[in-house]
């Protein structure tokens, strides 16, 4: 996030793109209705009637995958009736040029042939938007605009074009200069606790910690040198789909799954499992079994949050220091103390060599004050300054406060980038065998793959079992009455779950959670289409059909 959760509330104008926020991020959903109760415009661009539409002033309901098109002709709208931020531009941008080329051809018009977006709510939005404008109240704006603010989700990371939907946001918010200002920004919202942190500690295949790449011959020799190493490879590493993918071939032996349920989250679950069971050695590392773990030759068993001390860094970058509260069960013990230890056993060679427990930490605070070592966004932080509220990154001297806004007087590059982008369509469309698209999400009841909250009696009461909201047309067409039993098939597998008739998904569009083992919506989702630089399979559209068994 550019910007922090707290500043949502003082907004103008929100604009909630692939994020069903009310239910996904609950608390940050009470930030949205605030400020909407203040008078901010709220603009949804989704393909489902998310809850958050009822306190939403525009609500631009796309066909699933064509997002990119209405995005674009904002940005032309924006362009064509003089509503950009010249000053913006011009002080702190390049790129415009080529940028202005690519969207032209973006009308309103055409967006809406090919989303079934209504042209004056595509002009409307990009009224709203570029100007901040509000429904009633005075707001103190920074300058002669009104605040808006952008948040997303995985409804548009999770597609073939990810990457091209993201940098078409930061394209938006720069045109209009709504970035390096508060209650501005691009924010995406993290889908798990801690995924920030453990992107900025260097869990991601491309990157050390502090996003320092592993292709920087600079960064290898710095790190090297910090960790006394002889050297750091320097290669991209496979992602999670990769892999499996890699596991299928036999080009990858064994496979060490951490706190992950890939048997339910990964797409093309069928082929998951054949890639897993072929395996020499799957290590399952959690706090309770999942579907992953049923196949693991070794489980080890961990604590849990409130089980252990430690970081976490969450969505707005804010790093805080977990306390326990809870004694671990049986045999479990905190990952980093399972870690340390596998690490040291497989590295007794170095170990013996530089005369030293290589891999011996006293506490999960050393081990932080390394990554503070190492990391520069972490560089002026340590436990005693985390405690309370903790600090927002980048926090680079120990007398720094943080960084509430990113972006204030210059982008981390310099100027910011306009990138042209060119709308793509999803790589699997529906078709006569195959008519309707499926897009998957979260139910608010239930958390991923229900590994923990399926577990929870009163959850488990509330929600207990998985359907797929159909519209009442699609529903018709196959007899299908609402609460009974409905198959759902893709060219990759089939899963019987029952029919919710509901408006909330328009004629062609079927919405099935991911949460439910019993009918696990990843065994429909397809593994074959990935962004192409962030690797990203399209979870959120594939073709599908609906048979009704009883007939």
């Amino acid at each position: 996030m550019t910007n922090s959760i707290r500043e949502i509330r003082d907004a103008d104008c929100i604009l909630i793109t692939g994020s069903n926020t009310a239910e996904s991020h609950p608390v940050i959903g009470y930030e949205v209705v605030r400020a909407a109760r203040r008078g901010a415009h709220v603009i949804i661009i989704d393909p489902r009637r998310i809850p958050m539409v009822d306190h939403a002033t525009l609500f631009l309901q796309v066909k699933p995958g064509t997002d990119i098109y209405v995005f674009l002709a904002i940005m032309h709208a924006i362009i064509r009736e003089g509503w950009a931020d010249e000053a913006f531009i011009a002080e702190r941008t390049e790129g415009f040029d080529d940028f202005k080329a690519a969207v032209e051809q973006y009308t309103p018009e055409y967006a809406s042939l090919m989303s079934g977006v209504p042209v004056e709510q595509i002009e409307a939005a990009a009224r709203i938007y570029a100007l901040g404008e509000r429904d009633a109240g005075d707001s103190s704006y920074d300058d002669a605009r009104g605040r808006s603010t952008i948040l997303y989700a995985m409804g548009i990371t999770q597609r073939s074009n990810g990457t091209d939907m993201v940098m078409t946001l930061a394209n938006l918010a720069m045109l209009c200069g709504h970035i390096g200002k508060r209650s501005t920004g691009v924010n995406p919202l993290r889908g798990q606790s801690n995924v920030q942190g453990a992107c900025d500690v260097g869990c991601l295949v491309n990157v050390f910690p502090g996003y320092q790449s592993v292709t920087d011959a600079g960064a290898r020799e710095a790190l090297a040198q910090a960790w006394a190493a002889d050297g750091l490879p320097g290669n991209v590493g496979l992602t999670i789909v990769e892999a499996m993918h890699a596991a299928s071939e036999g080009k990858v032996r064994a496979v060490y799954v951490m706190g992950e349920n890939p048997m339910m989250s990964d797409p093309n679950t069928t082929h998951v499992e054949r890639a897993l069971r072929g395996l020499d050695l799957l290590v399952v590392q959690d706090i309770f079994p999942s579907d992953t773990a049923y196949l693991a030759h070794v489980i080890l068993p961990a604590a849990a949050a409130l089980e252990k001390d430690g970081t976490i860094t969450n969505t707005e970058r804010r790093v805080q220091v977990l306390q326990p509260v809870l004694a671990a069960p049986g045999t479990a013990i905190p990952d980093w103390q399972i870690i340390s230890q596998l690490a040291a056993r497989l590295d007794a060679k170095m170990a013996r060599e530089r005369d030293a427990d290589y891999w011996h930490y006293d506490s999960a605070s050393a081990i932080f004050t390394e990554l503070a070592r190492v990391t520069p966004i972490y560089g002026g932080m340590n436990y005693n300054r985390l405690r309370g509220e903790g600090l927002q990154w980048p926090c680079r001297t120990v007398d720094h406060p943080g960084t509430p806004i990113l972006h204030v007087d210059k982008f981390s590059r310099g100027r910011g980038k306009f990138h042209p982008i060119a709308a793509h369509d999803p790589a699997e469309q529906p078709d006569e065998d195959y008519p309707l698209v499926l897009t998957t999400g979260r139910v608010l009841y239930h958390y991923h793959t229900g590994t923990m909250t399926r577990r929870s009696e009163p959850l488990a009461w509330r929600e207990p079992r998985g359907y797929i909201e159909i519209n009442a047309e699609d529903a018709e067409r196959v007899s299908l009455e609402d609460g009974h039993a409905v198959v759902v098939k893709s060219r990759r597998g089939t899963v019987r779950t029952r029919a919710k008739i509901s408006d909330r998904v328009p004629p062609g569009t079927v919405f099935l959670a991911f949460h439910w083992r019993e009918a696990a919506a990843n065994i429909l989702t397809q593994d074959f289409a990935l962004d192409p630089i962030a690797k990203i399979p399209e979870y959120k559209v594939c073709a599908v059909r609906v048979e009704n068994p009883r007939a």
